[in-house]
């Protein structure tokens, strides 16, 4: 059964087209995606999150419990701070990248995909079992809105009485926000600054109405899955199904820096994750810019010049609204995942040079 988030009238009257995502029945896109991404690059953009999941885990034992599933260290979290994550495999595949929130000494709230959330309910209840915390899915209760891009805090600062300037990137705070009780977040999947709201199921479309009602002579645009993952791709954020998944490990995904084999004890993956490391990881997540007409899409193969055999494939790619140039994600074999290797992307029937180039591809200005 495809399910629908409380703002799903909304988006209707909104005109925008609806698609099947994670079982969720989402907005596409309203007025058109490269319209909306430009919105958010330029101005600010509203984006309905409800699929998204939301797991508290809470108890004297929360933060261990926490350590010993994830590979991050959440107890090294201060009370009000955030950090992105990963919960793994016994092998070492990612089962879901997720945003873990500190909200108190012992209450976490743990943030996966649409498409993860019951398989992430499910790992998190068996993995903290042996320890004194407990693990609370409200995803059906919780409706997510995000609002994202450079007039985002001058919108919604007079709605709110969280102090917006003193709240850091990655960070958390409870209080009120466009007339309903809240968990407001300056987290985002855009490359820009931006909030997200954590409210009722319910008072999402009140809040809905007052954000996009104040945040209009601004020129705030509802904004939908299509230019979600246009931001994204440009901001270099990894996309699970396309850049992530089980048979892919952190090591793999360039993302080395959130397994902390530092951490005190055990943890799921940890022995399969040192292997990993030490072997050194047989593929690399890389951006591909491309070098002539052509735009990569994901499933496309990737071949060394003048090869038969494709030696890797594209993830994500598209043809950037900001840069103005067709971009991608790509797994490539280790010797050409270097800065400035050519490589060529197999386009229908031909073969389009592409630059191995950094990560990520769009950076705001600070």
């Amino acid at each position: 059964m495809t399910l629908r988030t409380a703002l799903y009238d909304r988006h209707v009257a909104l005109g925008a087209k609806m698609v099947e995502f994670g079982g969720w029945e989402m907005p596409l896109q309203y007025t058109g995606i490269i319209d909306e991404h430009r919105a958010v690059r330029e101005r600010a953009g509203l984006f309905d999150l409800s699929h998204m999941g939301e797991i508290w885990v809470t108890g004297t034992a929360a933060g261990e419990a926490l350590a010993y599933a994830l590979v991050t260290d959440p107890p090294r979290l201060a009370i009000g701070r955030a950090h992105y994550s990963m919960l793994c495999t016994p092998e070492g595949g990612i089962i879901d990248d997720l945003i873990v929130y500190r909200v108190g000494e012992h209450r976490f709230l743990v943030v996966p995909n649409a498409g993860n959330a019951a398989a992430v309910a499910d790992a998190l209840r068996a993995r903290v079992a042996g320890f004194e915390a407990a693990t609370d899915d409200v995803s059906l209760r919780t409706s997510l809105i995000a609002i994202q891009g450079p007039l985002a805090r001058g919108i919604l600062a007079p709605l709110t009485d969280v102090d917006l300037d003193t709240l850091r990137y990655y960070a958390i705070t409870e209080g009120e926000a466009a007339g309903a009780p809240a968990f407001v977040a300056r987290t985002g999947y855009t490359g820009e600054d931006g909030f997200e709201l954590f409210i009722d199921w319910d008072a999402a479309p009140d809040v809905w109405d007052r954000l996009l009602a104040a945040g209009a002579p601004a020129g705030l645009q509802p904004t939908g899955l299509g230019a979600r993952d246009s931001l994204r791709l440009e901001a270099g954020m990894a996309l699970y199904g396309n850049e992530l998944d089980r048979d892919t490990t952190p090591m793999e995904a360039g993302l080395d820096r959130l397994v902390r084999f530092d951490k005190p004890g055990d943890f799921v993956g940890r022995a399969a994750l040192e292997k990993a490391r030490d072997a050194g990881p047989r593929k690399r997540l890389v951006g591909l810019v491309m070098r002539d007409r052509g735009i990569a899409r994901h499933g496309y193969p990737v071949h060394l010049p003048g090869a038969a055999a494709p030696c890797g494939v594209v993830t994500s790619g598209t043809l950037s609204p900001t840069l103005g140039e067709a971009i991608a994600m790509a797994y490539v074999p280790m010797p050409a995942s270097a800065i400035g290797t050519m490589v060529e992307v197999a386009v229908r029937t031909s073969r389009v040079p592409a630059e191995v180039v950094p990560l990520p591809f769009y950076k705001r200005s600070p």
